[in-house]
């Protein structure tokens, strides 16, 4: 963090310029920002948070104040499971890819191959001829199978059934062979088209995912109870496939990717919850659709941690005056960098008790 990033406040109020900062993103993945033009809803706010006091000074920066004291902290760390190392470590996996989330799998799998294989003119050879339902064994053999492509590279997937004595790969041949790979790879399916209606539907561009997206959060939600430092920040996924929310980035090493916006434990990275960015249409909490995007970001994440004296630490893309005040007035700490405005850039300011 360079100093003229540096923004220190006391317990009471976070420091910010009267020109509040927004920052959104725009659909083609870049970054936007600019200054007083949060929605007008904010207007609205009661009067306490209106006359709220920002006076600034300058910080004498070899010689900076006590930071203000934090909320007292009233959650529970703890991890909610009974784990046996005994058992390997496949338990750990279990956890989250658990029996209910690969009955939906196999469930939704094999209604989706039966109801394709019976619209469609199939030719005498073809091999959905031979397809046979899934199992939950099955699929955890085909997962298993996917993770092991990533460590094990090869530029096809024919290749890992080669019987080339040069690239051959004989685990693969004798685990599963390459047409019931190849038929599961075409099925795999993890919700139900036929019930899909886009005006009712949570998020209507995940929806093919939305089933393990939702079960994912959940179980993060539900294994730990994170420590009180906590931090938010994106990830990028490598995707060159035909997506139109997939974020293009030239100055990243991968460049098409698709964003999610990830709450994480400071200390362990274990990650607590995310958000698939999918555009305009990115979900966030209807509670704080009033606020600009950056802001719903970290106000959808950090809703089931406020009121317990969370610390949040974030970059200058979320970090604002308006977000300090709804986070503080929730008794959440927040630390971060933050673009000040130009006239107070090359200085360091915290606000007067």
């Amino acid at each position: 963090m360079s100093d003229n990033e540096q923004l220190i406040t006391d317990d009471n109020s976070y420091s910010g310029s009267d020109s509040e900062s927004e920052s959104s993103l725009n659909d083609s993945g870049s970054y936007e920002s600019s200054f007083s033009d949060c929605s007008s809803d904010e207007e609205t706010e009661s009067s306490d948070d209106l006359t709220q006091v920002r006076n600034f000074c300058e910080l004498d920066i070899t010689n900076p104040p006590s930071p203000p004291p934090r909320f007292p902290f009233t959650a529970n760390p703890a991890v909610h499971l009974n784990i046996d190392l005994s058992n390997g470590t496949l338990q750990f996996l279990d956890i989250f890819f658990g029996d209910n989330l690969l009955e939906i799998i196999v469930s939704e799998t094999n209604k989706y191959a039966d109801r394709t294989i019976r619209n469609s003119n199939l030719r005498r050879k073809s091999r959905a001829k031979k397809w046979e339902p899934t199992t939950k064994n099955e699929i955890q053999v085909f997962l298993a199978l996917n993770i092991l492509q990533g460590i094990v590279k090869r530029p096809d997937v024919e290749q890992y059934w080669s019987k080339r004595h040069s690239t051959s790969t004989p685990f693969f041949t004798k685990i599963m062979s390459y047409r019931r790979f190849h038929l599961i790879h075409r099925y795999l399916h993890f919700s139900d088209d036929t019930k899909f209606d886009a005006k009712t539907h949570e998020c209507p561009k995940l929806q093919k995912l939305w089933p393990i997206i939702k079960h994912l959060n959940t179980r993060y939600r539900e294994t730990i109870t994170p420590e009180r430092d906590v931090t938010i920040d994106e990830s990028l996924m490598l995707y060159k496939g035909r997506l139109h929310w997939k974020q293009y980035i030239p100055l990243k090493r991968s460049r098409f990717d698709i964003k999610s916006f990830i709450l994480c434990e400071s200390k362990s990275g274990y990650v607590y919850q995310l958000i698939i960015y999918t555009g305009k249409d990115t979900l966030f909490d209807d509670n704080y659709q009033h606020l600009c995007k950056s802001s719903q970001v970290v106000m959808t994440l950090m809703q089931p941690l406020l009121n317990k004296g969370y610390c949040l630490t974030t970059d200058n893309y979320y970090t604002s005056p308006e977000l300090a005040d709804i986070l503080i007035n929730r008794r959440t700490d927040i630390y971060g960098t933050s673009n000040l405005p130009e006239k107070t850039s090359q200085k360091n300011y915290r606000r007067k008790n």
